[in-house]
């Protein structure tokens, strides 16, 4: 089993990753920037124990080798109690991924964030987000998202890491959790997401949770099918205003995240809420 956390020792959280941990289409915190998942966790743990210093070193787009050579290292020089490290996912999405080298090099980074002495977080997957209103129907994605869960639940067992098993909780594949764009999460996906999270680090507090414990898995009320028709105009809407671009940018060789910062690039006190 993966080592229990013991959140009164986690006083320095460092989140690395892409878009999923920057906090993508999440509401806007004081900065102006998109909160999401990660600092909403950094601000239980900070009301939980009453401060804690956190940085944010993920941008969306990011690849796993980019997010080992770009981010890994501030963290390790960092030496914080708790990292949270999610990558990979991007890698999947692209054509001819090479999933045995992509999951030995996750496997690698974890090992060496664990023996820097950090706790770490990991996350497992649930694949593509989908109407539930339709019959389900199986992705190209399913397969490679399994073997990357498999691959967290083993590695977070062999290094005694924090797992947030979150991939077989069907209601987060709800695409109502999903931005318009299928990638990213809506502010309720990410507050889903918080609340696993701190479930998995031991904090049980209603008020830190948003909820009682066990919220973030319930199911969200039944949907009213929209029809074949108008199913089919979302999907040739998303499909020109999300896919053709993000191909585009595949084919050219950039990412949405190429020109950005990390927005919390530096150990930053966290206080607790009032």
């Amino acid at each position: 089993m993966a080592m229990d956390a013991d959140a009164s020792t986690l006083d320095t959280f460092v989140a690395l990753g892409d878009s999923f941990t920057e906090g993508l289409h999440d509401e806007l915190g004081p900065d102006g920037r998109h909160r999401g998942w990660a600092d909403r966790v950094a601000e239980g743990l900070a009301t939980a124990n009453g401060r804690v210093r956190y940085a944010n070193l993920a941008i969306r787009g990011r690849l796993l080798d980019q997010v080992i050579a770009e981010q890994v290292p501030v963290a390790m020089a960092l030496k914080p109690a708790l990292v949270s490290f999610h990558a990979g996912a991007n890698d999947i999405l692209r054509p001819g991924v090479d999933v045995p080298r992509l999951l030995g090099k996750y496997e690698e980074t974890v090992a060496r964030l664990r023996e820097n002495g950090s706790q770490v977080l990991l996350f497992t997957v649930g694949g593509t987000p989908r109407d539930t209103s339709r019959s389900p129907r199986r992705s190209r994605l399913d397969g490679p998202f399994a073997a990357f869960s498999t691959c967290a639940r083993r590695v977070a067992d062999r290094y005694g890491c924090v797992l947030a098993d979150i991939g077989d909780v069907q209601v987060l594949r709800d695409r109502r959790l999903w931005h318009e764009d299928r990638l990213h999460l809506t502010p309720e996906g990410h507050a889903r997401i918080a609340a696993a999270v701190m479930e998995s680090l031991g904090l049980d507090d209603p008020a830190l949770l948003a909820g009682d414990t066990g919220w973030w898995r319930e199911p969200l009320p039944a949907k009213v099918a929209a029809g074949r028709v108008n199913d089919l105009a979302g999907d040739l809407r998303w499909a020109r205003t999300f896919l053709l671009p993000w191909v585009g940018r595949r084919l050219r060789g950039v990412s949405s995240g190429d020109a950005l910062l990390p927005k919390r690039p530096d150990l930053v006190e966290i206080t607790a809420r009032p």
